[in-house]
């Protein structure tokens, strides 16, 4: 079981061997902290230890291998984190993916939808025990809250009848918006919840794999427009020793967003946490990332500050 350092924080970052989940990761190393770090790539993870080593933060830094896009390997992370790390003072959601075709999950859900916005409502919920021992806990989901481009099809939530790169991308990036309302309407632990988009980003991740047209979309965007990440990570590596006092916070580049927009409809939100209940309970079964019925966070609950 950990031993907490008095002055550091336990930090969980998801999507944290690359990009944005690993400049947070080294600095947070930096300023002393514990940090449990999830990827799915083994060559990625090694390298990331490297560095941590030469921080001489080698016994802060924890690497889990595996893949968020399946329920099963989140709940095993979960218990992982559960039994060597009981308090956890911020959950940091990065993991993303690009695919350029349609796939599947072990679950059998779609991909993109299972590891961009499933496994952050799984681990927000899933570690709220840990968060809850925390003195002043904040979960902060990288993701794309201000934009109002694509929108949540309940219709077609697994794209089995269209599928688009970039379609989905925007469809998980509506999602996170509405998994952060419903952590305001039914929050499952005390944790702050920060939506936050860095703007576009110049990231490790390549782009060769992809079709044109979002290949030179992507690639434009990079020579024009890409912050570096320590400057597009700053303010939330900050926010970890100063969490915002309201429950739920969402930044485009630094500036407030109003939470009033469509795309985070209360009513939507509230629906979107009931499918996503009943879709890991049809494709997995009852699980403990899951609140108890009942309990705050459970859709429908009365929720509220506890």
């Amino acid at each position: 079981m950990e031993q907490r350092h008095p002055d550091g924080r336990t930090v969980v970052v998801s999507g944290g061997t690359d990009g944005m989940g690993r400049g947070i990761v080294l600095a947070r190393l930096g300023r002393g902290d514990t940090v449990v770090v999830i990827g799915s790539g083994e060559a990625k993870g090694a390298a990331l230890m490297a560095d941590a080593a030469l921080l001489g933060a080698a016994g802060r830094c924890h690497f889990v291998q595996v893949d968020l896009s399946s329920i099963a390997a989140v709940e095993r992370v979960v218990e992982v984190i559960a039994r060597e790390h009981p308090v956890v003072d911020a959950l940091v959601l990065c993991a993303n993916r690009l695919n350029r075709t349609r796939r599947e999950s072990p679950e059998g859900l779609e991909s993109t939808f299972s590891l961009y916005y499933l496994s952050r409502y799984l681990l927000g919920h899933g570690l709220r025990f840990q968060l809850d021992s925390a003195d002043n806990p904040v979960i902060m989901n990288f993701a794309a809250p201000g934009l109002k481009v694509g929108s949540v099809k309940f219709d077609d939530l697994q794209a089995e009848r269209r599928y688009g790169i970039l379609r989905v991308q925007a469809q998980c990036g509506r999602a996170n918006d509405l998994l952060g309302r419903n952590f305001l309407q039914s929050p499952s632990s005390r944790a702050r919840y920060v939506l936050y988009h860095p703007g576009f980003t110049a990231t490790r991740g390549g782009v060769a794999h992809l079709r044109q047209p979002a290949r030179g979309i992507i690639t434009v965007l990079g020579r024009v427009a890409a912050r570096s990440v320590d400057q597009a990570i700053a303010p939330m590596v900050e926010l970890i020793d100063r969490p915002p006092a309201e429950r739920l916070t969402a930044i485009d580049r630094g500036k407030p967003v109003d939470l009033s927009l469509r795309t985070f409809d209360p009513d939507n939100a509230r629906r979107l946490a009931e499918v996503s209940r009943s879709l890991v309970l049809t494709r997995y079964g009852p699980t403990q990332l899951l609140p108890e019925p009942g309990e705050p966070g459970e859709p429908g609950s009365a929720g509220g500050v506890h």
